[in-house]
């Protein structure tokens, strides 16, 4: 798999090596720009040396926070991700033994995928709807009825960062969430 949504090449290197920055990038992606979002696994690999789920769950909170709100901080809120941080990289390393792989991998269906998802701490239906696409469209996990679980976002077109796979395709999701939050803005 290759990557192509933070802009930056040394970033996307990140999300292609390591699978759970994938994950902390989705966990990122709200109040904030997703090729931003999506960078922060390579900011706290660059300054904390590694994303082990493990090491990431027993860093000190208050040095981790630190670290994740020097500029550019991995988030407009740190301090919150931060913490959200260690809480996924904990449950990642208790319910998977630290490999964020099995989360999909062992997966038997769509539901349960999405289920799956669903614990992940900041993963509410939405978010998980676009990660299961994500799954589907650039990693190839597809379990029976994903397409149902992850709704809209399993149509072709350019919904969300699962559609996101080089920079026209990020400009053409920018356009179709602007042109979303005008019509609901006209709606209401």
């Amino acid at each position: 798999m290759s990557f192509q949504m933070t802009g930056l090449p040394e970033a996307d290197e990140v999300l292609d090596q390591h699978p759970f920055a994938v994950v902390v990038g989705m966990m990122l992606d709200q109040q904030y720009g997703m090729e931003h979002a999506f960078r922060g696994g390579w900011k706290v690999l660059s300054r904390f040396g590694t994303l082990d789920p493990a090491a990431i769950a027993a860093a000190d909170p208050e040095e981790f926070k630190e670290l994740c709100s020097q500029p550019p901080a991995i988030h407009r809120f740190p301090g919150s991700m931060a913490a959200r941080l260690q809480e996924l990289a904990a449950l990642v390393e208790s319910k998977y033994d630290g490999d964020v792989t099995r989360l999909w991998t062992e997966a038997t269906t769509g539901k349960d995928l999405f289920k799956r998802v669903q614990e992940l701490p900041g993963f509410g239906k939405q978010k998980a709807q676009i990660f299961v696409a994500l799954l589907a469209k650039q990693v190839g996990v597809r379990p029976d009825g994903w397409e149902a679980v992850a709704g809209d976002y399993a149509l072709e077109g350019y919904r969300s960062v699962a559609d996101v796979v080089d920079a026209d395709s990020l400009q053409k999701v920018r356009d179709y969430k602007k042109q979303k939050k005008a019509t609901a803005a006209s709606a209401g």
